[in-house]
């Protein structure tokens, strides 16, 4: 059996692609009403509306079902992994991990792997990150689409590669977890910010400007980190990068322009009424970046700007008349 914990829409999509293969999915959201109107109605009307759900998919709210379960993919905001690791229940030795859930662990900033390896360090073996340029609104319309299953584990990797692969689903394998684990978490961050830029109305030009350095900046994060720089060239960053930032679809996207309408970050939040995983990552990971002596000007910008630090016209002083450098300075 297949537990998918989190019935939002990611968590949703991946448990309607795995039960439309067939395969024995159970679906769990911690709201039991939120669970029983899966039941009752088939379709989880407030994430994927009109999306169906196989009839091989089972919701459930009990987490101590979860016990059987050959491999549990966590689907929950970042933010949420640990408490629920926390009340899992134990699980058999040879059950197969795969996260994905795209931030970072919002107090210290460490990979959700790492706190997965912590608070259940029999899991570090069958361990998988599962990110990519993966829409859930798309993923379950049969839109083409690829992902990568991440591990220091060639066969779990591949297990979770053959489990997803379908006709409109292709899977890639790559061992650089920490790479492509950041390229998830960051290129929320960076989305937000094409979003400010768009919502200001500043055109292509400025766009292109602020995700091409955006990248930079993930490539040095990410090496500071351990991660391979090529992997940020590859679906989990700038794929990843390009369709988060690009797509009206990503409320990641969408929580940019209204910041860029003058509200603050909590009540772009409100007005969304969905986790954004870029805001906690932004303020965590700028952090970090200071702690590593890693150069991200694009990232402590967007940072300040959602803790009001700075207004929107200071921020964008504050970048273009920074120091000249060359284009490759700093790069890693």
């Amino acid at each position: 059996m297949i537990a998918v914990l989190g019935a939002g829409s990611w968590g949703t999509a991946l448990a309607v692609m795995l039960g439309r293969q067939n395969h024995a999915v159970t679906l769990w959201g911690r709201d039991p009403d939120h669970i029983a109107r899966l039941k009752q109605e088939g379709v989880n009307a407030r994430y994927l509306p009109n999306v169906e759900l196989p009839a091989s998919v089972t919701p459930y709210s009990d987490l101590q079902e979860t016990q059987s379960a050959q491999i549990v993919i966590l689907a929950v905001p970042a933010g949420a992994v640990g408490p629920l690791l926390d009340t899992l229940p134990p699980l058999a030795p040879d059950t197969i991990w795969t996260l994905a859930a795209k931030g970072l662990e919002p107090t210290r900033g460490i990979l959700l792997t790492e706190l997965l390896s912590e608070l259940r360090p029999k899991a570090q073996a069958q361990t998988v990150a599962l990110s990519g340029p993966n829409l859930a609104v798309e993923l379950v319309k049969h839109v083409p689409t690829a992902t990568v299953a991440a591990s220091r584990n060639p066969e779990a990797a591949a297990r979770i590669q053959e489990l997803f692969m379908s006709p409109t689903l292709r899977v890639y394998t790559n061992p650089d977890v920490i790479g492509v684990e950041l390229g998830g978490a960051l290129k929320n961050v960076y989305a937000i910010g094409a979003g400010v830029s768009d919502g200001l109305g500043y055109g292509d030009n400025t766009k292109a400007v602020l995700l091409t350095r955006g990248l930079a900046e993930m490539m040095r994060f990410g090496v500071a980190m351990g991660a391979q720089p090529q992997t940020f060239t590859g679906l989990t960053g700038i794929g990843d990068l390009i369709a988060t930032a690009s797509s009206r679809l990503s409320r990641n996207y969408r929580f940019g322009r209204l910041l860029a309408e003058g509200k603050s970050a909590q009540e772009a939040m409100t007005a969304l009424d969905q986790v954004v995983e870029g805001y906690p990552t932004a303020l965590i990971a700028a952090e970090r970046a200071r702690a590593l002596g890693v150069e991200t000007p694009i990232l402590n910008t967007l940072s300040d700007l959602m803790q009001n630090r700075a207004s929107l016209t200071q921020s964008l002083q504050s970048l273009m008349t920074r120091p000249p450098r060359g284009e490759h300075e700093f790069t890693f």
